[in-house]
């Protein structure tokens, strides 16, 4: 019983019904508390103030219901470490945090503001939800794997926001003090003046200073191109690989083939595996090491199994 509540509350696998089925309410729910959070902002709307209580009351519980069966089928979610440690680290976790985050903001509406802020991530929870399907582990897969050229232009950035702010506060300070008062009012015409957003409300009006904002503006073009490069080539390469094995059973493999493991496969054991695809497993490819597969090695996210089909 504890397995199937898990594969039905974790798993969002469209071939199980109830799993489905699952998914699709907690949809509803979350879309519900999400819808009645933005309308008890409304004035005009305090007639049905008690209606919104009540939605909110039971979406809440719901989101408690699913938050404790989270927790107790953990070891199924990590099943290399014991059932304490599962738990711990599913407390932990992203989707931990969502869960918890979701719930705190019901107790404490009336307290810090920090606590009515925490209700954003009621919105959070759809992300959780749609990592489960291929559509959303593709964008997640890339900024995973692009994730140093990602930070690493982002320090670029920052660096090029920081330069441009005390380059542009040196020239422009005496001529409008009261406008560039500081290097942070330097850093707030940076930033719009690099994201090629321009709000207008700081800008310079000596030559020199302009001078910099059109050598500036031209950077900020290069530097949001630089990220927005890297991830664009990371789709293209992950849905090349995507197609390339967009299902196991069809694959036209005469020898040895590599295959990434998707969320379809993660969490599966070796076993399973290739008793449900009719494989033969050689040996998982993880991060910078390579892994001699074991009838019980549970395959993990971005790995890479090498693979021969039975009967070849």
């Amino acid at each position: 019983m504890k397995e199937k509540i898990f594969n039905i509350i974790q798993i969002g696998d469209k071939s199980n019904k109830i799993s489905r089925a699952f998914d699709i309410f907690i949809t509803i729910i979350i879309v519900g508390n999400i819808i009645v959070t933005f309308l008890e902002t409304f004035d005009q709307l305090s007639s049905f103030s008690g209606l919104f209580k009540i939605v909110e009351i039971v979406t809440v519980f719901v989101f408690c219901v699913e938050y404790i069966l989270r927790i107790w089928t953990a070891n199924y979610l990590y099943p290399e470490v014991t059932a304490g440690h599962a738990r711990f680290k599913f407390l932990i976790s992203f989707d931990g945090i969502v869960d918890l985050l979701t719930i705190i903001p019901a107790f404490f509406l009336s307290g810090f503001v920090i606590f009515r802020m925490l209700r954003v991530a009621r919105i959070f929870h759809l992300f959780r939800l749609n990592a489960k399907y291929d559509s959303f582990n593709v964008i997640t897969t890339v900024l995973y794997e692009k994730r140093n050229q990602i930070i690493s232009s982002v320090f670029i950035v920052l660096i090029l926001m920081l330069a441009s702010s005390l380059c542009m506060y040196s020239v422009e300070h005496e001529a409008q003090p009261a406008v560039f008062r500081n290097a942070f009012s330097g850093i707030w015409w940076s930033m719009s003046t690099l994201l090629t957003v321009g709000y207008g409300d700081i800008y310079p009006i000596t030559t020199l200073g302009r001078i910099m904002a059109i050598c500036i503006a031209y950077l900020g073009v290069g530097a949001v191109a630089i990220p927005t490069g890297i991830i664009s080539a990371g789709f293209v390469e992950q849905y090349q690989r995507k197609s390339s094995i967009s299902d196991l059973k069809d694959a036209d493999i005469q020898e040895i083939a590599e295959v990434f493991v998707d969320k379809r496969y993660a969490g599966k054991t070796v076993e399973e595996m290739e008793e449900a695809q009719q494989i033969t497993i050689f040996l998982v490819l993880r991060d910078d090491f390579s892994v001699l597969p074991q009838k019980n090695t549970v395959l993990k996210l971005n790995d890479i199994i090498i693979i021969r089909v039975e009967g070849e």
